[in-house]
């Protein structure tokens, strides 16, 4: 009992704590920001901000599909919908259980088939990201030292992953009787089915970067609501690191980490402090809004048996998990 509510309880109060901080370091100029708004950006904010989480649904479509799972681009949708808006509410993404969960129930998917799809995504995501930071450093002089932490993350994550397709190349050829390094092949013979081709390469790569490209836009609409003309490299820059801080699972949904790292990346360019918080904040609002709206609708699209199963696969992974059946 104590475990998941600490488990929630301490990340919970570190993202507020963090909020709170910012809001008081710039509190005495968020009213004056507030009233240089041209509303029309928050609107184009919203539309792109869907038109992302359409792309993410079809991405994660062909993603199955390559595991040859005939599953529409609204289901997947719903299914990546669910899995977001748990993974704000709860901290360390255990949403992503959910989805593994629900797949398993409309598709008979195995434990290991759910695992491996979304290992494909994150690792086509974080391959957008590194390579999109990577391109932005190009168009943005006089770099801060704190940024080179980053660049050597960037680094580190695009040989990462390419030494990772190397490893499944060769999958394939080993064998083992031990039932848990059998599962552990399992899925990445799984994740190289879904993804080692070039057809996939070239559709999950190009959609990846799409989707990371309209995440920027949609703030740059949030900079531009605040007639603030901020260097698209440094704003492509600002979401790739504020994302990479939101992988480590230190608050639900990365919220409070995520405005710390975008606003101080505003910072390059000069914007006042309150402004570049108004903007982070503004932005990941926009975003878990409508994670949040579009998980809501997804939940009553699939189903009422959805509750109970986000509660199970929460209750099983804060005690501690279970071994997964394939």
């Amino acid at each position: 009992m104590y475990r998941k509510i600490s488990a929630i309880l301490i990340p919970s109060l570190i993202a507020i704590g963090i909020i709170v901080y910012m809001l008081y370091r710039v509190w005495g100029d968020l009213l004056t920001a507030l009233q240089h708004i041209v509303p029309v950006y928050l609107g184009a904010a919203i539309i792109i901000c869907l038109s992302a989480w359409w792309l993410r649904g079809w991405r994660y479509h062909r993603i199955l599909l390559g595991l040859n799972y005939q599953i529409g681009v609204i289901f997947s949708t719903a299914c990546v919908f669910v899995s977001q808006t748990v993974n704000l509410i709860v901290p360390a993404r255990l949403g992503d259980f959910v989805r593994i969960f629900i797949l398993k129930h409309d598709y008979k998917t195995t434990y290991s088939e759910g695992i491996s799809s979304i290992v494909v995504e994150r690792i086509f995501d974080i391959i957008a990201i590194a390579l999109l930071g990577a391109a932005s450093l190009f168009f943005i002089p006089n770099l801060p030292g704190w940024i080179n932490v980053y660049i050597f993350i960037m680094i580190a994550i695009l040989a990462v992953s390419f030494a990772f397709f190397i490893l499944l190349i060769f999958v394939g050829k080993l064998t083992t009787t031990n039932k848990y390094v059998k599962f552990i092949l399992t899925m990445l013979e799984e994740i190289r089915r879904a993804s080692l081709s070039f057809r996939a390469i070239l559709i999950l790569g190009a959609s990846s970067i799409v989707i990371w490209m309209l995440d920027t836009l949609v703030c740059y609409s949030v900079a531009t609501m605040f007639e603030q003309q901020i260097p698209f490299a440094v704003i492509i820059l600002a979401i790739v690191l504020g994302n990479l801080v939101k992988a480590v699972p230190i608050t639900p949904g990365g919220i409070g980490t995520y405005e710390l790292v975008v606003s101080a990346t505003f910072a390059i360019t000069g914007v006042a402090p309150a402004v570049a918080f108004l903007i982070a904040v503004i932005d990941d609002l926009i975003k878990n809004l409508v994670t949040l709206a579009g998980g809501i609708v997804s939940i009553y699209y699939l189903g009422d048996w959805v509750i109970p199963t986000i509660k199970s696969a929460l209750s099983s992974k804060l005690d501690g998990g279970k071994n997964p059946d394939s």
